[in-house]
């Protein structure tokens, strides 16, 4: 992975070590000594730091002085602390965010919004494992299920309420983990089907990866919306209840599929997880073993190394970024810079 990244105006800078200091009107980046990047001060709106990177009291001072907010994560993410001046316009943004939810009209442009992202990107999940399906049968299913998501698309953009459209959401939820086990190699079916989504608790093993998965991405889009300075608790399509970060649910719903059930897929089929790894409560549910987390935490934090292209930005970002730069996008949407949100779609 590059050492930093300058993507809508904001400074990412990942790499443990890194010293990151004023030079001039200019932010220099060394790492083990050796300048790796620079960027002119100006143009820069935020800076956003990961883990152990070291930043110079003189690049603090200034960048307080200018408004230019630098947000301080940890090695996998989440969110630490945020540094800000005495002036800042994340009021102005919370202010819209705040305006966008109480207009039912404006909630419901989000809410579709972030459906259709996760429409689309289920569906794409489906239509490649169709491509790769080993029998007739299960190529039949899952086309079947892509044919039915089209119809859920069309549907997601006539719904006029929002709970029309959640209804819209939860039928293709259904749809899409009634053949989910499709995209499963037929030798590891015995113990890893699914019968559906099972949250509380998780009743298959399938389901218990998910649920693991789903944890880790929330975790990361409230990380990438505390970043930007949006509340993450008053969200769009999800409804508001104390305590639940409803605006990274609603971030996370075009994720879904593209990182955490791409993820599970993968680990499965691959045999880096096995039935042993999973474990039996008392109420009849299932979950991870420590050692199984931590594999799982692991080939989380690898796969978030991984570059794809954005077809936003048009450049090669980590997938791991993904969440930080649809918060920005969400944030201009918003403030009004733009006039539709473009969720995250997968290729």
């Amino acid at each position: 992975m590059s050492d930093a990244w300058n993507l809508l105006n904001t400074l990412y800078v990942m790499t443990g070590g890194s010293y990151v200091h004023l030079d001039n009107d200019t932010v220099r980046i060394d790492v083990e000594r050796q300048t790796r990047l620079r960027v002119p001060l100006h143009h820069l709106g935020g800076i956003v730091v990961f883990g152990d990177v070291l930043l110079s009291p003189a690049l603090i001072g200034r960048c307080a002085k200018d408004g230019i907010a630098i947000t301080l994560l940890d090695r996998n993410g989440r969110f630490a602390a945020r540094v800000e001046g005495p002036l800042s316009g994340n009021v102005l943004l919370r202010r819209a965010q705040h305006e966008h939810a109480t207009s039912p009209e404006r909630t419901l442009a989000l809410a579709r919004s972030f459906v259709a992202g996760k429409l689309r990107n289920c569906r794409t999940l489906l239509q490649r494992g169709a491509r790769e399906a080993g029998n007739e049968e299960d190529r039949r299913r899952l086309n079947a299920a892509v044919q039915k998501f089209d119809a859920s698309l069309r549907a997601v953009v006539v719904s006029s309420a929002i709970d029309e459209l959640r209804g819209v959401e939860g039928e293709a939820a259904r749809t899409y983990f009634s053949v989910l086990n499709g995209v499963l190699k037929p030798a590891v079916r015995e113990h890893f089907a699914i019968e559906g989504r099972h949250r509380r608790p998780p009743r298959d093993r399938m389901n218990a990866l998910l649920s693991y998965l789903y944890v880790l991405l929330t975790h990361d889009c409230r990380s990438a919306l505390e970043a930007v300075g949006l509340d993450p608790q008053v969200g769009f399509l999800h409804a508001l209840r104390p305590g639940r970060p409803a605006l990274a649910l609603d971030l996370m719903e075009e994720f879904r599929s593209v990182m955490a059930d791409r993820m599970a897929l993968t680990l499965v089929n691959r045999g880096q997880l096995k039935a042993k790894d999973f474990r039996m409560t008392e109420g009849s549910g299932v979950l991870l073993e420590d050692d199984a987390r931590r594999t799982v935490g692991v080939a989380w934090q690898e796969r978030k190394k991984e570059a794809l292209m954005h077809p936003v930005l048009e450049t090669e970002v980590p997938i791991g970024m993904l969440p930080h730069i649809q918060a920005r996008l969400l944030a201009r949407t918003l403030r009004g810079d733009v006039p539709a949100y473009l969720p995250f779609l997968a290729r």
